[in-house]
């Protein structure tokens, strides 16, 4: 079979997004050997083109091609030339997030992964333009598809609810950990990382893009509130102020005054060096309104850091008995989760941290890449 994949986000520093990309893209390759694999990206920029090929691995493979469809934007690229290409090509299956291109030919099976549908959950959280594209697009995708990919139960549930597909249509595929979190950071990385993001002594620690769905303004506001209780904890916050940044974190911050100096922005934090940022963390703390998997909690469990986490299902898909979840609209509630676990005595840690090691090994890419090339197998048999 000729599979095509798209592996824009490859590079692009997009948190969960790339590293799902990236990760199943090279576990599938590794493990497959007669199927003929594209790689599709959206640029011709040789640093990007070896960056893709060095994190997937694909430098010695011959059933592995690296595509560049250059294109002026999005939308060009989805309209024109992947379905040129595809129709060139004659490819079998072609594997996406999200948006199916149009006017792929009928016979070419389509496989979308959903990493969740907040856009339709909480759609105030979303800007306009972007908003009226989704709801235009994603129905469509969803149709088109010949399998949907999600990556929980809890975001299977959400797209029925939100979109009434039939449940049959859906397949779960979980995320895993990346590599370097295969490996506990050491000492020496701990100070290296502390002296490279400016990082204190002791710290609560959360990760993701600054977007009013994480509830950064919220766990800002908890903090504050027992800070007073936690006099040699700060709280450091690590993630891109891009697209979509929630503007009433500076606001919150800026009401605080001597807390204020105790909460560090590191901005983003190279990937080789995020599990000795997570273990340098007392706490890791996810206050996040809605997700679609929660790999920061994985990627903290891996570390042997304790986890405050927002009491939302998917989070207890993931991490199980290895956290404690708090509500996050209740200030209360999760400032004294906070202080529950910086304050944690030793044999209460110790419980948690052989909790979360457990979880960790529940998620495998290499699991998740073998049911993948089944879903392949699967699909390659349907008739359209």
């Amino acid at each position: 079979m000729k599979i095509a994949i798209d592996v824009r986000n490859i590079g692009r520093h997009r948190t969960g997004s790339e590293v799902v990309v990236r990760e199943l893209t090279k576990h599938i390759v590794a493990i497959d050997r007669e199927n003929e694999y594209f790689l599709l990206t959206d640029t011709d920029d040789d640093a990007v083109i070896g960056y893709i090929r060095e994190k997937v691995a694909v430098a010695d493979r011959k059933n592995v091609h690296i595509v560049s469809l250059c294109a002026r934007n999005k939308f060009t690229w989805s309209a024109w030339h992947v379905w040129r290409w595809a129709r060139k090509e004659r490819i079998d299956i072609y594997h996406t997030e999200y948006i199916v291109p149009f006017f792929l030919p009928r016979y070419v099976k389509v496989l979308t992964h959903i990493h969740d549908v907040s856009f339709a959950a909480l759609p105030s959280y979303i800007g306009k333009k972007d908003l009226f594209f989704l709801r235009l697009l994603i129905p469509y995708s969803l149709r088109r598809a010949t399998r949907i990919i999600a990556i929980s139960q809890f975001t299977h549930d959400e797209i029925i609810k939100y979109y009434h597909i039939q449940k049959e249509k859906i397949v779960i595929i979980s995320n895993a950990l990346p590599p370097l979190f295969e490996r506990h950071a050491t000492d020496r990385d701990i100070e290296r990382v502390r002296a490279r993001y400016n990082l204190p002594q002791k710290y609560i620690f959360t990760l993701g893009t600054m977007q009013p769905r994480k509830n950064i303004p919220f766990l800002i506001e908890a903090f504050a509130r027992r800070a007073h209780d936690m006099p040699d904890i700060a709280l450091v916050l690590s993630g891109k102020r891009g697209y979509h940044f929630d503007t009433v974190i500076n606001e919150t911050i800026a009401r605080y005054g001597e807390v204020a100096k105790r909460i560090i922005f590191t901005g983003f934090v190279d990937d080789d060096d995020l599990p000795a940022v997570y273990a340098g963390a007392d706490v890791f703390a996810f206050p996040s309104l809605y997700e679609g998997f929660g790999l920061p909690l994985l990627e903290a469990m891996s570390q042997d850091v304790l986890v405050v986490a927002s009491d939302i299902p998917v989070f207890r898909e993931v991490a199980g008995d290895a956290a404690i979840y708090a509500d996050s609209s209740d200030l209360d509630s999760f400032a004294n989760a906070l202080y529950t676990m910086v304050m944690c005595a030793a044999p209460a840690r110790a419980r948690f941290v052989r909790a979360g090691r457990e979880r960790v090994r529940l998620f495998s890419w290499r699991k998740s890449a073998q049911e993948m090339r089944a879903l392949f197998a699967q699909i390659s048999r349907i008739n359209l």
